[in-house]
């Protein structure tokens, strides 16, 4: 298929036509809450009903921020951002209620496949210091710090519930709900997160429609056993089988969407085939995709670029010998030293400065201006 016009922008026609990052107008804070989420218990190894929360967010003038990193303290993995953990949030002008006089958008933020809030922390630092509130979570069974299981795998559109619950709790949150607007609501994420994204804006899953793509291309990168954990079909079926994740499994082809949601900017999304073309066609907000050209597990012709061709007001940015696992935190020497995605990730730097120059832009004009 023929990309429609316009949709794909270049490398260096991006970088032409964008502007240097502002300069950050806040410092970061990164703070942590628990939910309650129900179809967390048929996913978490330990059969937990728990949904770990992380918020970034803008933090008082004046606050302390510290280097993040990912992996065991004497030689990390990854480096994520300047965080400043559990800090007062920004003043805003006083109302003449005398609560805070700004309420401000948030933008739903997931993880990959195996992947964890924290490991985002790199593209919810800067989102943050502009303004937004960014809310993430751990997605139960399919995360990096817990023990991976089978249904956390393979319930992929339970993600989105996940980020509609975490939403609702920390508007809930006497902290956090009084410095929010839940109505005004971007959504992102990366590989099976940018999947999570799209649901989010109304994306349906048909997981039949997955299964005949992998058996006509059983070689492509998403229908292949993942690094972080492999599984073959027939574990998937096994799985299926246990009354609880059937019962989830029911709810796989219905509506997953937040009405809130007025844009998605989806990083080198991943099951892009398990979408309805008419799911995809009926999307009504603004997408912005950004994908690597060497990406070889989601790779750009199955997925970011149908994505593109399918959603009506959506544009795909694709980056020269920029791989999947770019959108990872930054990988530092141990990690590339005893990390395999280490060595597919190319030009980290590259990817990140265009996702979140490509989020700032898009976020502002839809969701307005957070300061």
């Amino acid at each position: 298929m023929k990309l429609k016009p316009l949709a794909l922008l270049t490398l260096a026609a991006w970088f032409a036509a964008a502007p240097a990052l502002a300069a950050p107008r806040y410092v970061a804070g990164e703070t942590h809450r628990v939910a309650v989420q129900p179809s967390a218990a048929a996913r978490d190894a330990e059969g937990r009903d728990q949904l770990r929360v992380t918020v970034w967010y803008p933090a008082r003038a004046g606050t302390v921020a510290k280097e993040v990193a990912l992996g065991p303290p004497d030689a990390p993995f990854f480096k994520v951002a300047a965080l400043a953990d559990d800090a007062p949030f920004a003043d805003d002008t006083p109302s003449n209620s005398g609560g805070p006089g700004r309420k401000r958008p948030v933008v739903l933020l997931s993880h990959g496949f195996g992947g964890s809030a924290r490991m985002m922390g790199w593209f919810a630092a800067p989102l943050a210091q502009a303004g937004y509130v960014v809310i993430g979570v751990d997605h139960p069974g399919n995360n990096g710090v817990d023990r991976m299981t089978v249904p956390g795998a393979i319930l992929w559109w339970e993600r989105a519930e996940d980020l509609k619950r975490a939403l609702a709790a920390v508007a809930a949150d006497p902290q956090f709900g009084p410095h929010i607007d839940p109505t005004r609501v971007g959504a992102t994420g990366f590989s099976a997160g940018g999947f999570t994204a799209l649901a989010l804006a109304g994306a349906r899953f048909d997981r039949q429609r997955l299964l005949d793509y992998c058996h006509a291309h059983p070689d492509d990168g998403v229908c292949r056993p993942q690094l972080e954990f492999a599984i073959t079909e027939a574990d998937m079926r096994q799985a299926l089988q246990r009354p609880d994740v059937a019962a989830l499994e029911a709810t796989a082809g219905a509506d997953h969407s937040l009405p809130a949601v007025k844009a998605v900017l989806a990083m080198a999304p991943a099951l892009v085939q398990a979408f309805t073309p008419e799911s995809l066609k009926a999307i009504g907000v603004p997408v912005r995709i950004v994908a690597g050209e060497a990406d070889t597990i989601a790779s750009l012709d199955s997925n970011a670029r149908p994505a593109a061709e399918g959603i009506p007001n959506a544009r795909l940015t694709a980056l020269p010998e920029v791989g999947h696992y770019a959108f990872l935190s930054a990988c530092i020497a141990a990690g590339r030293e005893k990390l395999a995605l280490c060595a597919k990730t190319g030009p980290q730097e590259k990817a990140h400065r265009t996702a979140v120059e490509q989020a700032l832009k898009l976020f502002a004009k839809t969701l307005g201006k957070p300061h």
